[in-house]
This record gives C-alpha cells, sequence and structure tokens, in this order.
C-alpha cells in the first residue's frame, strides 16, 4: 500500500493534473480518513469531529487556491477571441486524461487513508513497535522501486552533473543536489519516525489531524517566505483551520469542564 500510494500520487501528474489540484485532493486526507473508519471500523463520531473536519478541510483548500492564483495561466492579448494559451493547444483527449488523474488521486487518497487504519489495526494487535513498522514499510518496498531502475539512473546522473559545492573545512567539491537530497532525507528521517511514533499513541484520524496540520504550517511558511500578500482570505483560511483544531480536541468543552468544577469548589468552600 505504502508504494502504491506513491506512486499513484506521483503519476497523477502525467495525467493533466496541476500541483494546485494535486495540493488540494492531499488536504482532502482527514474527511478520507473519516469516511475509511466509519465504513470499515464502523466508528461513529460526535458531530463536532464532522464540524472540525470540514472546517480545517475547507480552510485550507482556500489557503491553497488563494497562493497557487499566480500559478494559473494568464489569457492571451494576440490569441483570438482571448483563448488561454495552453488551453488552444491542448488535444480534445485533455479532459478524458484529467478524469483519470482525478480517479487516480482519489485512490490514492482512499488507500493511504486505509493504510492508516490499518496500521492503527496492527498497533492494537501487536503491540507498539513504531521503529519495527518504520523499518519493514520501507524495507519490504526498496525493490518494487528497481521497476523504475532507469529513471532512477537518469534523474542521479543530472544530480550529479549539478552545480559543485565546496564544503567548508574538509574543502571537497559534492553536487548541490546531492547535498540537497542528502538533506531531503534527513529531514523526511525525522518526520516520518516522529509519525510512526504517533500511530502508536493516537487513533488514525488524529494523526491524520496531526500531519495534516503540518501541512498547513508549511503552505503559511511559504507564503511568509516568498513574500507572497497574506490577504483577508488568507486569514478566514487560517481562522478556520484553528478553530476547526479547538473544536477537534475538544478544548473549548475542557476548558468549560474546568470553569465548572471550579465554581463547584468555591460553592463548596
Amino acid at each position: 500500500m505504502f508504494f502504491v500510494t506513491n506512486i499513484v500520487n506521483n503519476w497523477a501528474f502525467n495525467f493533466n493534473i496541476p500541483v494546485p489540484l494535486h495540493m488540494i485532493f492531499r488536504a482532502g486526507s482527514l474527511i478520507a480518513n473519516m469516511i475509511m473508519g466509519i465504513w470499515i471500523l464502523k466508528k461513529k463520531y460526535a458531530l463536532s469531529k464532522y464540524l472540525s473536519v470540514a472546517m480545517i478541510t475547507l480552510g485550507i483548500i482556500i489557503c491553497t487556491l488563494l497562493s497557487s492564483s499566480k500559478q494559473i495561466p494568464k489569457t492571451c492579448s494576440d490569441c483570438p477571441d482571448n483563448v488561454d494559451v495552453e488551453d488552444s493547444h491542448a488535444d480534445k483527449d485533455h479532459f478524458f486524461w484529467w478524469f483519470i488523474g482525478v480517479l487516480l488521486l482519489t485512490g490514492a487518497l482512499l488507500l493511504s487513508a486505509r493504510m492508516g487504519i490499518y496500521q492503527e489495526y496492527l498497533t492494537g494487535r501487536y503491540g507498539k513497535n513504531p521503529e519495527e513498522a518504520l523499518y519493514y514499510t520501507h524495507l519490504l518496498s526498496l525493490p518494487a522501486f528497481l521497476v523504475y531502475y532507469n529513471s532512477i539512473v537518469e534523474h542521479a546522473n543530472i544530480a550529479t552533473q549539478s552545480e559543485p559545492f565546496n564544503v567548508p573545512l574538509i574543502n571537497i567539491a559534492i553536487p548541490l543536489f546531492w547535498i540537497y537530497l542528502v538533506g531531503n532525507v534527513l529531514t523526511q528521517y525525522l518526520c516520518i519516525s516522529s509519525v510512526y511514533v504517533l500511530t502508536t499513541e493516537c487513533s488514525s484520524l488524529t494523526l491524520t489531524l496531526v500531519i495534516t496540520l503540518r501541512k498547513f504550517f508549511s503552505l503559511m511558511f511559504s507564503i511568509l517566505y516568498f513574500k507572497n500578500p497574506f490577504t483577508w482570505a488568507h486569514w478566514f483560511g487560517t481562522i478556520l483551520v484553528f478553530g476547526g483544531t479547538l473544536i477537534f480536541t475538544e478544548v473549548p468543552s475542557k476548558i468549560r469542564a474546568t470553569m465548572t468544577q471550579e465554581k463547584k469548589k468555591d460553592k463548596v468552600n
């Protein structure tokens, strides 16, 4: 499932799927996890959970759409009838392949949610072993990537031919892309190992919430880092995300319960 999910998500780009749409689908992981939990585990969630998931998902979609609006192709004033440049060259099968891409993304989204629920089941049955789960999930998937041997070699050669970077102290020149790759692998390891630890400590839906919030903070960081405009609509999306998070974690009800207990203690005293 791990291998198929990753490959299908990458395949989708070959089917006329733009990056913003891909990101929006990934933002729907909370809803997908909730659907799979209801269908497979027969779970019943409180109304507040449905509300919070909807708020968080909508907030991320709003911020994603606004952040990607500059990437949408502009129209050409020199073209007849102001037709979009990309559309004027698209073939007749564009919509068909786009629809196939959407189906692939939907399947990958549901499969990813199913994998999270399966990990929750394994933890409940065999105990908390996050390191072992992380090890075998990636080890067993590695042979399948041999199918893409030629592509891996091709891109490795591209990375090797990138601009060299002189490493301080040891004074060795290393291709810059390889340094980026090592940095990406190390940070990915920190991230994914933390995710597997969380798998053993909370439900699949709660884990998906944490991962979704991480994606949201990454989006916010990119907006600030690249100095993109932060409009009122961004604020609205942010409020939806944080409001939904507070409702999901039941912070308001816990605060009310604490205040009620304090009032009762004051009356007794």
